[in-house]
């Protein structure tokens, strides 16, 4: 319940750590899984896109999956980058996870990444430590995480933990950030990574609670209306990903955990316009957060399994969809806390018996600074709690085929890394309109197939006309993609691509480029 607090205590710890990192070119690496990759690597489940069968998740070739992660937060703070990076490297943290065999990266984020003053902060680039880091805007870091991630074959759930860095709200919506904004963000994020089927899904936001309600009908306060809207909003630029909806704290008088209840699913379940793509999530903690009654039961622990069944568990045992645990953990200090989560990992399905007919899950969290349940990690964010971790052992699952390079491609012997950089200049400008140039540099280690370049203007630009390059605008933001021609780019090579555009005065936006 008190997650604010905890939330807090993360931010003030990290604010002691301060190590301003710039803004400079933009590099967006790429890690999508090509439908003419899909077939090659079926036979490892995980690959491509999923979407939903009943309780089961299903990768591209209709094999079960299941998600047994990790949450690594910052995004979400004032540092606007996943913490511990001002102690190691980005790159040995993913790999770290997927040694202990995670095989799904939770990353929760506020709003404030889309602002345009939002810096990220308490980055060490010391001794080469995130040198690739280094220069880059908060969404160009989580596109290198990504990228990585899906490299190691590791799936990535994007959540919206939170409207701002101050705090969490009850509501998907606050004074300062509309439902608007928080439905234009949710669907350039479902832009962003289209294609890329590293990032799996969207959890749309973090632990709505009273006055949240589901299914009472006021549009206001409707967390299963609103998930409809936003969800809808995302599949309609992105068809393909997963849409993970929390519950809410209270419904028909009954309270729980925030974001834990979803007893409404049964009589009002959330119906989004593309079938197969809604997965339930709840959340679940022990007493190092909060007391509930249930911990001081007589029969706990073994009452703990009909309370998990009525809040969220009758979803996945009535064949209804797919439960993903999206958050519990503890500090394992108390006895009662160390029984909740034995019994919780019980009920959760052991692997070894159940396989990928299991209850996904990601455990909060891989940070050491997390107030109120500590993590994976210990304080100097490289030792293992390995009694923690040990607790997890027979629910975690294998990972999944890499989204990276091609290893067996002679040209990339490690399984390199599809980047690309892209310099926007205006040529000519004469009021009325203006004519400009966008070059494309392949700045990753391995040959290109294709690119895309995307960019925002500040004004009323339209494009007129463009040659060397198809082009789709929305708005006053441009997405430009390679002709059959040039799209292919040797490591270093360059493409370059003009348009014309109206009216004049829109200056010279920064541009991002997508490379596969």
């Amino acid at each position: 319940m008190f997650r604010s607090l905890r939330r807090a205590l993360c931010a003030a710890a990290a604010a002691l750590l301060l190590i301003l990192a710039g803004v400079g070119a933009q590099t967006v690496h790429a890690d999508p899984a090509a439908p003419e990759d899909r077939a090659a690597r079926a036979a490892a489940p995980g690959a491509g896109y999923w979407h939903t069968s009943g309780r089961q998740m299903l990768d591209a070739a209709g094999q079960p999956v299941r998600i047994a992660g990790i949450n690594w937060f910052g995004f979400e703070t004032a540092n606007y980058t996943p913490h511990g990076l001002w102690a190691r490297d980005y790159k040995s943290m993913i790999d770290q996870m997927k040694s202990l065999g995670y095989n799904t990266i939770r990353l929760p984020y506020s709003d404030d990444l889309f602002k345009s003053g939002t810096v990220p902060n308490s980055i060490d680039f010391s001794g080469g430590k995130n040198a690739d880091l280094q220069g880059l805007g908060s969404l160009q870091i989580m596109d290198r995480i990504v990228a990585y991630a899906g490299q190691g074959g590791l799936k990535v759930v994007l959540d919206r933990h939170r409207p701002d860095a101050a705090g969490q709200s009850a509501l998907w919506y606050t004074s300062a950030v509309p439902e608007s904004t928080w439905i234009a963000n949710l669907k350039a994020l479902a832009t962003r990574y289209k294609g890329n089927s590293t990032v799996i899904g969207i959890d749309l936001h973090n632990e709505p609670h009273d006055p949240a309600c589901w299914g009472c009908g006021d549009t206001t306060r409707d967390w299963r209306l609103a998930a409809q809207r936003a969800g809808n909003a995302v599949l309609s630029v992105n068809p393909d990903l997963l849409i993970f909806v929390e519950g809410v704290q209270t419904f028909n008088g009954v309270s729980g955990w925030w974001g834990g209840n979803l007893m409404g699913v049964a009589q009002y379940p959330v119906q989004l316009d593309v079938p197969n793509r809604v997965v339930y999530s709840a959340h679940d903690y022990a007493t190092s957060v909060a007391q509930q009654s249930w911990f001081s039961d007589p029969s706990f622990p073994a009452n703990m399994p009909g309370i998990w069944d009525k809040y969220w568990g009758y979803i996945f045992k009535q064949n209804i969809a797919p439960v993903w645990v999206g958050e519990f953990g503890t500090t394992l200090q108390s006895t009662i806390d160390q029984k909740w989560l034995a019994a919780l990992v019980s009920y959760l399905r052991p692997t070894g018996t159940y396989g990928a007919d299991s209850i996904s899950w990601t455990f909060w969290s891989w940070n050491p600074n997390s107030g109120d349940t500590g993590g994976i990690l210990k304080d100097d964010w490289t030792t293992v709690d390995t009694v923690k971790d040990g607790y997890l052992a027979s629910v975690k699952a294998p990972g999944f085929p890499s989204g990276g390079g091609d290893p067996g491609d002679p040209g990339d012997p490690g399984g390199g890394t599809a980047a690309c950089t892209a310099a926007y200049t205006v040529s000519s400008d004469w009021g009325g309109g203006f004519n400009a140039e966008v070059k494309v540099t392949n700045s990753g280690t391995v040959a290109l197939k294709s690119w895309k370049t995307t960019w925002t203007w500040p004004g009323a630009q339209k494009v007129t006309s463009m040659w060397n390059a198809s082009y789709t605008q929305s708005g006053s933001t441009v997405t430009a993609a390679n002709a059959d021609h040039n799209g292919t780019l040797a490591v270093g090579g360059s493409a370059s691509f003009g348009f014309g555009g109206a009216p004049g005065g829109g200056g010279a936006p920064t541009v991002s480029c997508t490379a596969t």
